[in-house]
């Protein structure tokens, strides 16, 4: 929990709270279903939910801008963000059922208002939101196939609608046809961990 205040300074103790739950509550599920490797679970803050909260070092999202996590695994990055942006609404969407059933367990056990599950593919759901977000969950050219028409047009953040893709190792290729309009944050400017050398968050604005 030391590392997330040493970055997010200013969280209030119903925050702090969250935080600290979710990890409790991350680590008693993973005994059940394989959310997150294993071996990570002594590393859930930093390798986690520190991750996840890069995107907020990035954008401020403004209350009412509705998020959806594709391929939310174990609630990330949608649920630390939920937690961060309370004034944000977030969707948190998997095509497997047992794991949006133990995210709806820590939802609830969380209390985050502003969160919702949603066991459903991707392709398969009609509404547009503001920003989209993900952890890796394919490569980026099909991630953006799967969610280009997703995005609203309705821009009021002061980042322009879009996708947050949180991305390790070398994935040159993949972003080459984007290269025009895709903007690149080295999670490494933004964390001094070590594990964060190889991770970047990938920003495709609305086209």
């Amino acid at each position: 929990m030391e590392m997330i205040r040493k970055y997010f300074p200013d969280l209030s103790s119903f925050q702090e709270n969250q935080f600290q739950l979710f990890a409790e509550q991350l680590t008693f599920w993973n005994e059940k279903i394989n959310l997150i490797s294993r071996k990570d679970i002594p590393h859930v803050y930093e390798r986690h939910v520190l991750h996840a909260l890069s995107i907020a070092k990035i954008i401020n999202f403004k209350k009412s801008t509705e998020i959806i996590d594709v391929g939310t695994g174990g609630g990330f990055p949608g649920v630390p963000l939920a937690i961060l942006f309370p004034d944000a609404r977030f969707v948190l969407v998997d095509s497997i059922t047992k794991k949006i059933k133990a995210v709806s367990q820590i939802i609830k056990e969380l209390e985050l208002k502003n969160c919702q599950p949603l066991n459903a593919r991707a392709e398969k759901i009609n509404k547009q939101y503001h920003f989209i977000v993900s952890r890796a969950v394919t490569s980026f050219p099909k991630f953006y196939a799967l969610t280009k028409n997703k995005i609203s047009r309705n821009h009021f953040n002061d980042m322009k609608n879009g996708i947050f893709y949180l991305k390790g190792g070398d994935f040159s290729e993949e972003i080459a046809p984007f290269e025009n309009n895709i903007q690149l944050f080295p999670v490494s400017g933004l964390f001094e961990e070590e594990f964060f050398k190889t991770k970047t968050i990938i920003y495709l604005p609305s086209q």
